[in-house]
């Protein structure tokens, strides 16, 4: 399996030549991506752009409802960032403390885009049943381990805010109780959110991949759209493998938000995001470090989540993307080794088999945006870095706005929508950022 580096090695810096590891999602392990060969339709009802999960939720919500749906990608259809996240759900909610938010978009709104988010969990849950899915879904509960001390009290007055407003249930858990929830000393105890989930990313593609194509959807890869040109009655859609002419177009690429739509565009900063695989480790010492298997996270500015894969004695690791040009290069991925070995020293000597990469899509306010642009187009994006919960129900909710569906109103419509002051700038200082960030984190400014 070319396990050939230890994670206390890749962490270090210390490997020469071939390492062994693979530059692709452990995900695709267990997922193939087929690609539509077929020629592209000459018109079509809706064109979506974009093939990961907020374009396939799209498409399926559009073809149950009879109308007809061809998503186009530039590469491979999940290709992207629903097949490289690390496969936690949550309510959406997670960016901002409730206190925070009320600060931000006062009670009113705040209460209904709260209450909104938990629905969003919902909605995958019964979408997943509802299509018979084979994804790996789990209630398994989220702990978010505290950092500081300080962090802990922050974390426990925010739960009860929760609750109060949304109803959504969570203990805490003190350090002196820690082990029972992860086993590691960095933390000063945490919370619980019991009903946050996990799924396999990969096959939870390929599930709605599979729903589209069954209900005569079209899913058609390597077709990059190079220009979208308002028609009579539509848009002239022209793609690398042809045109086609559709009523309308759903954008749906977030992270890989491009200059196809200026206005789109300005409004996105693509973030890198990195991830690593472990190899097997010991049943008993996966058992001690989680033992009740939950998604994991931490209360740092620079954040790190970690999960055991489903179905295998692996951790998989995620956080920032390394500051390198290649993301097929080990040393972009030496400090989430590095974080891993700081909350499981244990592991040093576990191989670490897989590396990738991936783009977040983040928006200025940090929130998720949908609705329609000036020109026409259909869009939902932004969603910073919580995308799978988030992606699932916007491309749902803008399938049901476009068919004109009250069904398709959220809290989320009336938000203006702020494009980056210096959008050039912005995308050039995500890494200085980062690396202050850290610097504050380590010395706790």
């Amino acid at each position: 399996m070319g396990e050939t580096i230890s994670a206390s090695q890749l962490a270090a810096g210390g490997f020469r030549g071939d390492t062994g590891l693979k530059f692709h999602p452990y995900w695709w392990e267990a997922a193939s991506r087929p690609v539509d060969s077929t020629p592209v339709p000459k018109k079509c009802d809706v064109a979506i752009v974009g093939s990961g999960f907020t374009g396939l939720s799209a498409a399926n919500t559009l073809l149950d409802s009879g109308s007809g749906a061809v998503v186009f990608d530039r590469d491979v259809p999940g290709f992207g960032a629903s097949t490289r996240n690390g496969g936690q759900i949550g309510s959406g909610n997670q960016k901002f403390r409730v206190k925070t938010l009320i600060a931000l978009r006062g009670e009113k709104k705040a209460i209904a885009l709260i209450r909104e988010g938990t629905q969003m969990l919902a909605h995958i849950d019964e979408l997943v049943a509802a299509e018979k899915i084979d994804c790996d879904f789990r209630r398994c509960g989220r702990f978010r381990g505290a950092i500081r001390p300080e962090h802990y009290e922050a974390m426990a007055r925010d739960m009860e805010d929760l609750k109060a407003i949304a109803g959504v249930e969570s203990f805490m858990v003190p350090r002196s109780e820690q082990a029972s929830e992860i086993g590691s000393e960095i933390f000063h105890g945490g919370s619980v959110l019991p009903q946050d989930a996990s799924l396999h990313p990969g096959r939870y593609h390929a599930g709605l991949l599979a729903c589209v194509n069954a209900k005569g959807g079209r899913v058609i890869g390597n077709a990059a759209v190079l220009e979208i040109t308002p028609e009579s009655k539509g848009f002239r859609v022209r793609t690398a493998r042809g045109e086609t002419h559709a009523l309308n177009v759903i954008i749906a690429t977030n992270g890989y938000t491009d200059g196809l739509v200026p206005e789109l565009n300005r409004r996105i900063v693509s973030i890198g995001s990195g991830l690593i695989a472990t190899g097997e480790i010991p049943e008993a010492t996966l058992d001690r470090l989680l033992p009740k298997r939950r998604v994991y996270g931490n209360t740092n500015r620079v954040f790190y989540y970690f999960r055991a894969a489903p179905g295998a004695r692996r951790i998989i690791w995620g956080g920032r993307v390394g500051r390198v040009a290649a993301a097929n290069s080990p040393r972009a991925y030496c400090h989430l080794a590095d974080d891993m070995l700081r909350v499981f020293p244990d592991i040093a000597d576990v191989p670490v088999t897989h590396a990738w990469s991936g783009l977040i899509g983040y928006t200025y306010d940090e929130v998720p945006h949908l609705g329609r642009s000036a020109a026409g187009l259909y869009y939902a994006l932004g969603y910073c870095g919580t995308g799978v919960s988030r992606a699932t129900y916007f491309g749902h909710k803008i399938a049901l706005q476009l068919l004109g569906k009250k069904e398709g109103r959220t809290a989320f419509d009336d938000l203006t929508f702020p494009a980056f002051p210096a959008h050039t700038i912005a995308k050039r200082a995500v890494p200085a950022v980062e690396t202050w960030y850290r610097f504050r984190d380590a010395t706790n400014l």
